[in-house]
């Protein structure tokens, strides 16, 4: 399975759909909160791509936008803002951002680190970072590769001493990767404690995706007391997806079915269409309840290319918006036969919406000789000015050849 092929879909499917930018005053509340999550989650990976590139000056605009945001990754925002400032020499700042967050965050999980950064900002002078100490930084990785293949046992506790010590994210990064790379019990031990929880959230999902990436029924057993014990949906998702790259349809699968949290249900739904579980996601079509689950799994059933069962929901589901949703999917699958399935509904199907939702969907084809035939033979004015508006927009013999016939 190409999985980096795969993971692009959903990305193309959202840009051919489009996103609203403003979120509706009639959505639930849970979708707007979902959304402000998601954006917090846009401006926080972006600063820590800034962080770990040592942009340090830029990554504290994405950070004061984040903390502006007063997100569940606030606490967070403003332990990588004083050590983006610690790395910037603004000492007086850095501490500011570290006692706001012990301030507004007594119990926040980076309290440990911040403790860690302080010490480190009191004891140094305030000088922004050299380009030395950067190339320090390589060295310590080098040095740790190295003993990690000659001498793992002594290796162990330098790694455990850098995971809790107010290292950059790149160190602590490299130094769960190369314990990832050890087929220890004391490495895995280690990882493990991590990825329950025994150091930033940061490492904890970096964690999570470690042991997926290693794979073995072992780190799956781990992944699974992790979702048990965890009430952070965030780590919640992460061990799905890492369920998803250890091969676990299983495990995925009964969660999908199980799991009561509707949100967490639906991602173990789109992690079994990456993993084309055709008969899995057939099987949950048929018993889930919720709608929202169910447009999800018709995405899935597009991820997994099951052009197949997608038609068969085109043509016989009774909800009209899961109908036109399976639809819309159909159009953005060029599999042999879907044009002509879409233009049979079309054609057998009286519902104005449904007709549209064709429509839309062959023209996300860019099949332009089945709008042209459905077109010829369409009388309701409405639906013929909807797919010579899409024909106009195609750049296409067919749809060209179709609108001057119209202007004779």
């Amino acid at each position: 399975m190409d999985i980096t092929k795969t993971f692009t879909i959903p990305f193309l499917c959202a840009a051919l759909l489009g996103a609203p930018a403003v979120a509706r005053a009639s959505e639930p509340a849970t979708a707007l909160d979902d959304r402000s999550d998601d954006r917090a989650d846009d401006l926080y990976e972006r600063a820590r791509d800034l962080i770990e590139n040592g942009k340090f000056e830029r990554a504290l605009s994405e950070l004061d936008r984040l903390i502006s945001l007063r997100s569940n990754r606030t606490d967070a925002a403003l332990f990588w803002k004083a050590y983006s400032l610690s790395k910037l020499g603004q000492r007086p700042d850095a501490l500011t951002a570290i006692s706001d967050l012990a301030k507004q965050f007594p119990d926040s999980r980076w309290l440990k680190d911040a403790k860690a950064l302080e010490l480190e900002v009191r004891q140094s002078s305030g000088q922004p970072v050299s380009p030395a100490s950067q190339d320090d930084e390589e060295l310590k990785l080098m040095a740790l590769r190295g003993i990690m293949q000659s001498d793992p046992e002594q290796a162990l506790p330098v790694i455990e001493k850098m995971l809790t010590a107010a290292n950059s994210p790149k160190v602590k990064d490299r130094a769960l990767f190369v314990l990832s790379q050890s087929h220890s019990a004391r490495a895995r031990e280690i990882i493990a404690g991590v990825a329950k929880g025994n150091a930033n959230p940061d490492l904890q999902l970096k964690a999570i995706r470690y042991l997926g990436m290693m794979g073995g029924a072992d780190n799956r057993q781990i992944l699974t007391d992790v979702y048990r014990g965890a009430n952070d949906p965030a780590v919640k998702r992460s061990v799905l997806r890492s369920y998803m790259t250890s091969g676990d349809r299983e495990r995925l699968f009964g969660l999908a079915k199980g799991e009561t949290d509707q949100s967490l249900r639906a991602e173990a739904v789109r992690q079994l269409g990456v993993m084309n579980a055709r008969a899995e996601l057939a099987q949950l079509y048929q018993s889930e309840t919720s709608v929202e689950v169910k447009k999800q799994i018709l995405q899935a059933m597009f991820v997994g290319g099951d052009a197949d069962r997608l038609i068969e929901l085109a043509k016989g589901e009774k909800d009209p918006e899961l109908r036109k949703t399976a639809i819309r999917n159909l159009g953005m699958m060029k599999r042999a036969g879907t044009g002509e399935a879409l233009v049979s509904i079309y054609n057998s199907d009286q519902s104005p919406d449904v007709k549209h939702a064709v429509v839309n969907a062959l023209f996300i084809q860019n099949n332009a000789t089945s709008l042209v035939a459905i077109a010829r033979a369409e009388k309701n004015v409405d639906l013929k000015k909807d797919i010579v508006s899409k024909l106009s927009n195609m750049k296409s013999k067919e749809a060209t050849d179709y609108l001057m016939e119209l202007l004779k």
